[in-house]
């Protein structure tokens, strides 16, 4: 295996397959292990991975991690009946790109399936690590992805330079939310990643507050 580092009896050793994170933890992304998986490793990669490519508005990157906590606040309020629970798992709906990145989804259209099977093996691991079902059921990955199209549809207008008439061609016309919501989806900018970063982790430790 690549994380062990031995040779593969050639003499030659096998490409490595884990990544090291900051917290110390190993990460074998062939065969992810829950017990390797920390929200602080996720909370610092996804705040510094950038959402569009890095191609918006804003002296700072759109990051996944702002990207994130915009999603679970969206679901919540169309949700208002959810456990904690099925916001935890909005709020981790991209958790994987903390090792993998946010790959745009024209490239992962072109990449094919092994990425997003590859993706999604890395996200059961984070699901298992938190207490989730390695699999959401049906009706709650159907509403997360319904307010992940909301939140792309208010980025991409508000901050990567689409019109509005062509993000509702791609991410559809956004549902109706509260007041409040709608004013800071239409005011959206991008924050500093140390802040993003630290709202990530407060949200977490909300979420998981005697859980």
């Amino acid at each position: 295996m690549g994380t062990s580092g031995t040779s593969d009896g050639n003499g030659a050793e096998p490409p490595r397959a884990w990544q090291r994170m900051l917290s110390g933890r190993r990460l074998d992304l062939l065969d992810p292990s829950p017990a390797d998986i920390a929200i602080e490793d996720i909370a610092h990669g996804l705040a510094r991975v950038a959402r569009w490519n890095g191609q918006t508005h804003g002296a700072h990157a759109f990051s996944v991690a702002q990207h994130a906590l915009l999603v679970e606040e969206i679901a919540g309020e169309l949700n208002p009946g959810w456990p904690s629970a099925w916001q935890l798992a909005a709020l981790l709906h991209d958790a994987a790109e903390y090792v993998i990145g946010d790959l745009i989804s024209p490239f992962k259209t072109a990449i094919g399936l092994d990425y997003k099977a590859f993706e999604a093996k890395l996200l059961e691991a984070v699901h298992v690590r938190f207490g989730l079902p390695p699999a959401l059921p049906a009706d709650v990955q159907s509403a997360i992805k319904r307010a992940d199209r909301i939140a792309a549809f208010y980025e991409a207008t508000r901050l990567a330079g689409f019109s509005v008439e062509e993000a509702t061609r791609f991410f559809g016309r956004p549902a109706a939310t509260g007041p409040a919501l709608t004013g800071r989806l239409e005011e959206l900018a991008p924050l500093p990643a140390a802040d993003a970063q630290r709202l990530f982790l407060e949200r977490f430790a909300a979420l998981t507050r005697g859980r």
